[in-house]
């Protein structure tokens, strides 16, 4: 007997001409969308000449953004930029975004309407999967994959199984996405989803914002996962419909969908969560954390928590304080929109008077790369989506996971805190 199609299956299954497909099953799919950045796209421009490929599947079906290294920190990024941009130029790509437009890669797709429900999306980043907030199929592929890609506009995928998520209760003051998905990595650890579909649904989402249901679908691959995806409600389609330039296709579960593990977070019990090096499975609750753990720096932004609901949250704890003394302190708005909307707001003039310093988007401090590197035997709270052994820096550094209201108090204490209620 046939059995029900999850959300995921359901895409998939659509954009592969099939009437239905089963977890586990070979397929090859028709992609939307094509998504490359300053480091993997190189390499894929490499792969993609091998092939003797004269030209892109179709020049607005792919997007190039310039952000982890940028602006150039030295003469290797620089020139990882400069193939791009005469790729860029040389096949007329319609979405390549460089110093001035550009952003971090997984909140300026969505903010430029690149990214809708019922897309299939590919990215030589692993952090792809945020799309996922929207209803959208997206995960992240090698560089080698990506080159396929741009050349035929198709992708071989394994039909992943599912696991339910079904979050009920409405979150209480301070709990963010971040809280949502740390706990939930903590629970079921970072291969508890490997290869899954991580399926969010319950009457709890309706209390989750678009930046809180980005952050979670980003952080499903810190689970193992091979997306994570959200049901598109009134609050998806209205994003959509202020950012979108291109028609959503809704796909739902069946009823009799087959899901591998379901389970059920009361979203009204949560605290706020930490995660200790060196693995994002590695949580606390605030409350939990006996000692006074100091920090050396704190960085609020990246694809995970750079968004609005991130930096006002962030300035409304630091409004009127400072930072503490030997606590670096870097906000990092995560598109050049967001920037100037909290500027507008007046959240920059916070940032500064409390002592932060604000950069340009970059993804830079997140992967060690510049904006923010540490030092041995440093300690930085950070609303990143990694604490890997030296992911921030030197291997005897050390990365902890938060927040943004968390990695705000800390940096305000000088030690990993809550904020005041």
């Amino acid at each position: 007997m046939q059995k029900g199609m999850t959300m995921t299956q359901k895409i998939l299954a659509d954009h592969a001409g099939l009437p239905y497909v089963v977890a586990g099953q070979l397929i090859e799919a028709n992609l939307d969308l094509v998504l490359g950045n300053d480091i993997t796209t190189p390499v894929a421009i490499a792969e993609m000449q091998k092939m003797h490929t004269k030209s892109v599947f179709d020049q607005d079906k792919i997007a190039l953004v310039m952000d982890h290294f940028i602006p150039n920190k030295d003469i290797k990024s620089a020139q990882n930029c400069k193939c791009v941009r005469e790729f860029a130029i040389k096949h007329e790509i319609s979405h390549y975004y460089d110093v001035g437009q550009m952003g971090i890669e997984h909140a300026l797709l969505p903010e430029q309407g690149l990214t809708v429900a019922g897309d299939v999306i590919i990215g030589a980043d692993s952090h792809t999967c945020t799309y996922g907030a929207l209803g959208a199929f997206s995960t992240g592929v090698g560089s080698t994959d990506m080159a396929a890609g741009m050349a035929t506009g198709k992708a071989w995928f394994k039909v992943p199984g599912a696991i339910r998520f079904n979050l009920t209760g409405i979150p209480g003051k301070w709990i963010s996405g971040k809280d949502v998905i740390l706990h939930i990595i903590g629970m079921i650890g970072v291969d508890g989803a490997l290869y899954k579909s991580m399926e969010f649904t319950g009457d709890g989402i309706r209390y989750l914002s678009m930046d809180d249901r980005f952050t979670i679908a980003n952080m499903a691959i810190e689970a193992g996962g091979k997306n994570g995806i959200f049901p598109v409600d009134d609050v998806a389609k209205a994003y959509m419909e202020e950012h979108g330039k291109r028609p959503y296709k809704i796909y739902t579960a069946d009823e009799d969908a087959e899901y591998e593990q379901e389970y059920t977070i009361d979203l009204s019990k949560l605290k706020p969560t930490v995660a200790f090096p060196h693995l994002p499975e590695n949580t606390k609750t605030i409350d939990e954390i006996g000692e006074k753990i100091t920090v050396d720096q704190a960085v609020i932004g990246s694809c995970t928590n750079g968004r609005m609901d991130d930096l006002r949250i962030a300035a409304m704890i630091m409004n009127g304080r400072k930072i503490a003394k030997n606590v670096r302190c870097i906000v990092i708005p995560a598109t050049q929109s967001i920037y100037l909307q909290a500027l507008n707001e007046g959240l920059i003039k916070t940032f500064i008077e409390a002592g932060a310093i604000v950069s340009t988007p970059t993804c830079g401090p997140c992967l060690g790369g510049y904006m923010g590197v540490l030092a041995e035997g440093e300690r930085c709270i950070s609303t990143t989506n990694r604490n890997f052994v030296g992911r921030m820096g030197h291997v005897d550094s050390e990365v902890y996971l938060a927040s943004p209201a968390v990695a705000a108090a800390s940096a305000i204490a000088g030690y990993i805190t809550k904020p005041e209620d």
